[in-house]
């Protein structure tokens, strides 16, 4: 398995919990990052190169809360991502190179998507998977082709997969809050009733989504399986 996210924290946004139960139930499950998050800070004053260095602590033990096999974060420039020949090359070459069966990623095509960096990581993860799957792209490589079972994609606007989640909520809120350096800027939560209020607005989102199959969390995708 093989999530791919924009920034560090976006795929325990999307995806965190079905990624624990995976892992608990013994699948190997990778994550890459595709930016630097150097612009994940609401102070102007900040220092960028040390925020770099502390998202990647963060992620890594976001990581580790999910009981992932690996992390690798390509560093590429955070607001600036473009879903360009370059960038379809490095993300080509970690799926040949992992051969995940599954890949979950951002949904580009979700109306009014606002953030340009999550629409280009969602078009690089499916561009990537073409290439992937075909010999004659990026030969340079040197691996051999890869096609993928599945592509599931979060914050979809048609769901057709519904993953039970209801054991790994808390393992999902761990990795969340693993992320401090974004408790202001993305989850609103700058003092303990802010990180209450946070933890409840998951946890019902869960639950929302859990109503679809009758269970008590759920995360939801959008599916596609003619890879």
């Amino acid at each position: 398995m093989l999530a791919i996210g924009a920034h560090s924290d976006d795929v325990e946004f999307g995806c965190g919990a079905t990624l624990a139960k995976w892992a608990a139930d013994g699948a190997t499950v990778h994550l890459l990052v595709l930016t630097d998050g150097s612009k994940g800070t609401w102070d102007p004053d900040a220092d960028l190169a040390a925020l770099v260095a502390t998202r990647r602590r963060e992620q890594e033990a976001a990581a580790a809360e999910l009981g992932l096999a690996g992390v690798e974060i390509l560093d590429l420039s955070d607001g600036e991502l473009a879903s360009g020949l370059p960038e379809r090359a490095r993300v080509c070459e970690a799926v040949r190179r992992l051969r995940p069966d599954v890949v979950l990623g951002h949904d580009p095509w979700k109306r009014y998507r606002l953030h340009p960096d999550h629409r280009a990581a969602g078009f690089l993860m499916c561009d990537g998977v073409v290439a992937a799957r075909d010999p004659h792209f990026f030969p340079e490589h040197e691996l051999p082709p890869h096609r993928p079972a599945t592509l599931l994609l979060w914050e979809a606007d048609e769901v057709q997969h519904v993953e039970d989640v209801s054991a790994a909520v808390e393992a999902k809120l761990a990795a969340l809050e693993a992320h401090a350096s974004q408790f202001e800027s993305t989850m609103g939560a700058v003092d303990e009733a802010g990180l209450v209020a946070f933890r409840r607005r998951i946890r019902q989102r869960l639950a929302d989504h859990g109503e679809r199959i009758g269970v008590g969390a759920a995360e939801v995708f959008a599916a596609i399986r003619d890879v």
